[in-house]
């Protein structure tokens, strides 16, 4: 059995190799899987064969042939999963720092992969053996909530509802320095660094894939004794590249507290914080089969909600959006339901059982 699946060429890709621009489409696992399907006789473009060094043509008509997967030879390993919801066709997670996802160089156990293998009996394929059940990614030292889908048909439904943007996904960033407008948009494609394989960096260069980030200030703080400030954001996701929001903030030379691969690797600047303060801390989408809609909201680690509090003396106050959000994360820590959020279980994740409104800075009124 195989699915299949076309695509129109856009104009903004016309110029790109076929095999470039498969690599950008979200039921593909990578451009080396488009590469395969290519050199496989599995694409058609205007119903002819052609190779992967094909330059692609505004409005082409792109047909892709997609086999079924062959089972995954990944050993299921028995590791604990923070659900906050779960029915026959998707897992909501909370994914907590220092977790893998799937599978990678140096990383070939004690995934989130295997764990999920161990969990549920049936995962989508469509990522790829190594990838069951993945919808989107969260970088191994990125914390909070991610969808999991238990089918190939769920898979490729939510895939294709967060290419056209109708998943909310929304982050937690603490970032240095002090920015001043309340909102912002980073429209900046990114590409893989050709210096240093495991960056990636804002490009114009062919292959570079869109990529947009809008902001809201949550709360500001002042400069420190070992520091330039820091601003806490809402960030939300239009696109989902690798490393993207580290990416977009390190642009506008505001990278994310803690970041070591995008930061300056300062400690004490980073409130001796040595992962990414970033936290994804709402998704909303709707299910792809029930029609529901869902949402859920995941308050942020002890290990950030202290960093917070180490510089409550230095804020200069929240806006009007970080008061919104300091009501709903206090309220969710403390075990309450707010609107129609869901919040899994009611359950907190060990390190989050225990917060208070005094652990979350933003969720406090500046010292007078």
């Amino acid at each position: 059995m195989s699915s299949y699946f076309e695509h129109f060429v856009a104009e903004a890709e016309a110029g790109m190799r076929l095999d470039t621009v498969l690599g950008t489409l979200d039921f593909l696992p990578s451009r080396t899987a488009g590469a395969r399907l290519i050199e496989g006789g599995l694409v058609l473009v205007d119903g002819e064969a052609v190779s992967k060094k094909h330059t692609v043509k505004s409005g082409e008509h792109i047909e892709i042939e997609v086999p079924d997967h062959e089972p995954s030879d990944l050993v299921p390993e028995h590791i604990d999963l923070d659900i906050r919801y779960e029915d026959e066709y998707l897992i909501v997670l909370s994914k907590p720092a220092g977790l893998v996802v799937h599978p990678s160089q140096g990383h070939w156990t004690g995934t989130l992969v295997h764990a999920l293998l161990a969990h549920a009996d049936e995962l989508g394929t469509m990522q790829g053996a190594d990838r069951p059940g993945i919808v989107h990614r969260l970088d191994k030292d990125t914390s909070g909530l991610m969808v999991v889908a238990k089918n190939d048909q769920v898979q490729v439904a939510l895939q294709e509802a967060i290419k056209v943007r109708a998943v909310d996904r929304r982050y937690l960033a603490l970032v240095h320095g002090w920015i001043a407008p309340d909102t912002g948009l980073v429209d900046a494609p990114i590409a893989r660094d050709m210096r240093d394989r495991m960056r990636m960096t804002v490009s114009d260069r062919e292959g570079a894939r869109q990529s947009v980030t809008t902001f809201t200030v949550l709360e500001r703080f002042d400069a420190g004794t070992y520091d330039d400030g820091f601003t806490l954001l809402e960030c939300k996701l239009y696109t989902g590249r690798t490393h993207q929001i580290r990416v977009h903030m390190a642009y506008i030379k505001h990278p994310c507290v803690g970041d070591q691969l995008y930061g300056s690797g300062r400690l004490k600047a980073d409130l001796g914080l040595e992962r990414q303060f970033l936290h994804s801390y709402r998704l909303k989408f709707k299910h792809p089969i029930t029609g529901e809609q869902l949402g859920f909201t995941d308050p942020p680690s002890a290990e950030l909600a202290t960093r917070l509090k180490q510089i409550a003396e230095f804020s200069v106050g929240r806006t009007d959006a970080g008061r919104e959000a300091a009501e709903l994360l206090v309220a969710l820590s403390c075990g309450q339901e707010g609107d129609s959020e869901k919040n899994g279980s009611g359950e907190s994740g060990p390190e989050e059982s225990n917060l208070e409104e005094s652990d979350l800075r933003v969720a406090n009124q500046p010292a007078n």
